[in-house]
């Protein structure tokens, strides 16, 4: 009953995830027909190194070469993410596999992570990688070299500052952003500009990774690691762990509130960014992450179950998500919704609640609503009537619809 009364409080959500599956998916993801429904945020190798040369309304060739950035980058990480590797046959690695790329017979079997299949595999990505045109893999193998240096950099110090913050967040995001900008310019389906403005498409990464960073506090001190900036949480706690402890929870969230308030400093570069894109397509692919992110921030900003447990946007949320966020309007105007919704709960006693209304302020000056998408939700009663009673009819079914899109989902979150 606790899922009919979500549904229930929810309708719009039901009518977007029906959308969703009855073929609105088609408008925000490439077609799939053939590739059994993986992704290639999903990390599938069968889409990456055959079902992306379909031609796609991104373009056979591009898609190509971003799902083969994709393995590229999955088979980098996991080798920074595996802890049974030595540090001193770890680093050198990292600072080295840009050259297997070039290397037909080069593949890692000793990894212990859960996605060594990208290393084990990997003669086959990095023989995909040499048939891409030489301007992708010059993109592809610069900014391996490069996010491959950067980890290498971070395996033995901490995030300290809020600049090392930025920094670390560069190397294993903004890069991403970096080179798929790059990649967008050199298939010419997007102005040269795209590619050039390196600050924009930075900014594009950090926005997602710190969200990721912010929401992931709990999971990641549950598993050792450490991402939140020294130099903010220890103004609140002697360790970063402490801020988990239930006597500590108060100032826990003001230590939240005000690296949610840094994440945020990123949306207007956010909305330039989006604003210069024209193909349908890489639009969808860029601005869908970029949603997902603003509405898990407005959902984390002075929430404690950060710090007891999981703090997710609801499924049929995100698919509303990405089912609106197909131009600049409707993205600008969402950010608008969530950039209120965090307005509205901001405490006064909050150490850092000048600056949250002050960059607040900056994001509704480029997102004022003023187009039909900043009343998306007020959907005509017959669908409210309808979904209420799909709802209370078959909820069952929709629990069953929601975890079919979960993996998409998923992909888009992280």
């Amino acid at each position: 009953m606790e899922l009919l009364r979500k549904w229930l409080g929810h309708p719009e959500d039901i009518y977007n995830l029906l959308r969703f599956k009855m073929g609105g998916y088609r408008a925000v993801m490439p077609p799939m027909d053939t590739v059994s429904g993986e992704g290639c945020a999903g990390g599938g190798m069968r889409f990456a190194v055959a079902g992306a040369r379909e031609e796609g309304e991104m373009g056979g060739t591009v898609i190509h070469a971003v799902c083969i950035f994709y393995l590229v980058l999955r088979a980098l990480d996991t080798v920074e993410d595996d802890m049974s590797i030595p540090l001193d046959v770890k680093v050198p690695m990292l600072h080295e596999f840009h050259s297997h790329l070039y290397q037909p017979d080069w593949k890692y079997t000793e990894s212990k992570e859960k996605d060594r299949q990208v290393l084990e595999d990997f003669p086959t990505i990095s023989m995909e990688f040499r048939n891409l045109s030489k301007v992708y893999q010059d993109v592809i193998s610069d900014i391996c070299h490069k996010m491959g240096v950067g980890m290498a950099e971070f395996l033995e110090k901490k995030v300290d500052s809020q600049r090392e913050w930025d920094k670390y967040c560069h190397y294993v995001a903004g890069l991403v952003g970096i080179g798929l900008s790059r990649l967008f310019s050199a298939s010419e389906l997007e102005d040269s500009i795209v590619g050039q403005d390196t600050d924009l498409a930075n900014s594009m990464g950090l926005f997602l990774q710190k969200t990721n960073i912010i929401r992931d506090y709990l999971e990641d001190q549950l598993e050792g690691r450490e991402f939140w900036p020294r130099e903010v949480w220890s103004r609140y706690a002697k360790k970063l762990s402490d801020l988990a402890k239930p006597e500590n929870i108060d100032v826990a969230v003001q230590c939240l509130n005000e690296l949610i308030t840094n994440a945020l400093h990123h949306v207007p570069d956010v909305l330039t960014y989006l604003s210069r894109l024209k193909n349908q397509s890489v639009f969808n692919f860029c601005a869908i992450p970029q949603v997902m992110a603003i509405a898990t921030l407005a959902a984390c900003y002075n929430n404690k179950q950060v710090f007891r447990g999981v703090v997710k946007i609801r499924k049929g949320q995100a698919v509303t998500l990405m089912m609106d966020a197909t131009n600049i309007q409707a993205v600008k105007a969402i950010m608008y919704q969530y950039v209120e919704e965090i307005y509205q709960k901001i405490p006064s006693t909050d150490p850092s609640s000048n600056k949250t209304q002050q960059v607040i302020a900056s994001i509704r000056a480029m997102s004022l609503p003023g187009s039909p998408m900043a009343s998306r939700h007020h959907y005509s009663p017959i669908y409210v009537s309808c979904a209420m009673l799909l709802a209370a009819l078959s909820w069952q079914y929709l629990s069953t619809l929601s975890k079919a899109t979960e993996e998409y989902v998923q992909a888009g979150e992280h």
